[in-house]
């Protein structure tokens, strides 16, 4: 007999999981000088220790809800810029590294997510509320967007073709 109410209940949560991130990418869209316009460096708001949760989608099974801890590091110069993401699920767990160098507003690197042995070279561009990314590598293709907005800060990433769907997150510094 098939019963529906543990998937009505679970598409309910996931429901209530994605308007919530709404509602944060919504905050963290309200007008707000660019980090482009930072006299020191387009990376400085992102230094230090985030954490936050979101949702991890992958291809083999239904979204799962993560938890996650972000470090940044800038270099002396400030014009380069170390990111690690650590998330963990029920299921499983994902970890981002990446190496981001930023020369005349053009960003330049490499990128690594080690659970699942991806990663790429990244080229991008620093936007008014943070950075848009992309990832190309053997077996992998991706898109990161990360928006900044006081202690406030929300990585998209979108995998294409890669056992990963995507990875949305919500993250508060301190």
């Amino acid at each position: 007999m098939f019963h529906r109410a543990p998937r009505l209940a679970a598409m309910k949560s996931l429901c209530g999981v994605a308007l919530w991130l709404c509602l944060q990418v919504l905050l963290l869209s309200a007008p707000t000088p660019g980090l482009a316009a930072d006299a020191e460096s387009p990376f400085t708001k992102l230094a230090g220790r985030w954490t936050g949760e979101g949702m991890l989608g992958l291809k083999a099974s239904a979204p799962e809800r993560v938890k996650c801890r972000a470090t940044y590091f800038i270099n002396d110069a400030k014009d380069e810029l170390k990111q690690t993401i650590r998330c963990a699920t029920a299921g499983g767990s994902i970890e981002v590294l990446g190496n981001i160098k930023n020369v005349a507003e053009k960003l330049t690197g490499h990128w690594k997510e080690t659970t699942h042995n991806l990663e790429g070279d990244l080229t991008g561009e620093i936007t008014p509320k943070g950075f848009h990314i992309k990832v190309a590598g053997g077996d992998l293709a991706a898109n990161m967007d990360v928006a900044v907005h006081d202690n406030k800060q929300v990585v998209e990433i979108q995998f294409i073709n890669t056992s990963l769907i995507g990875l949305t997150l919500v993250m508060t510094k301190g």
